[in-house]
């Protein structure tokens, strides 16, 4: 299983970022993924996850409303839109496969002035 996220940067507080994660080594279409964060000196935290076909989504209290999970088999990768950002979105981001757990490299989000 390899995960590959991308697309993280430095953002200004209310701006937008979309992360990406590709994936391979797994039947990706079959499999439901999430999105964790883990902040400095923090615990790994759930963000958001969507259903392997898509059709159903969840997300943390903390990012409803704000961030958009999706997915595009075809490509096997991974989406996450995140708006209206906050310092506490601060956090080294994963993709994760849900059953098994397995994540791969994050990547960093930085939403400071």
């Amino acid at each position: 299983v390899q995960l590959q996220a991308s697309g993280g940067g430095l953002v200004q507080p209310g701006g937008s970022l979309r992360l990406s994660c590709v994936a391979s080594g797994f039947t990706f279409e079959g499999e439901n993924m999430s999105w964790f964060r883990q902040a400095p000196g923090e615990a790994l935290e759930w963000v958001a996850e969507l259903s392997s076909d898509g059709s159903e989504t969840f997300y943390a209290d903390p990012v409803k409303g704000r961030f958009t999970i999706s997915r595009d088999n075809a490509k096997d990768a991974l989406y996450l839109q995140m708006n209206s950002l906050r310092s506490e979105d601060t956090a080294v981001y994963y993709c994760v496969k849900r059953a098994g757990g397995q994540r791969g490299q994050g990547t960093q989000v930085t939403v400071s002035s």
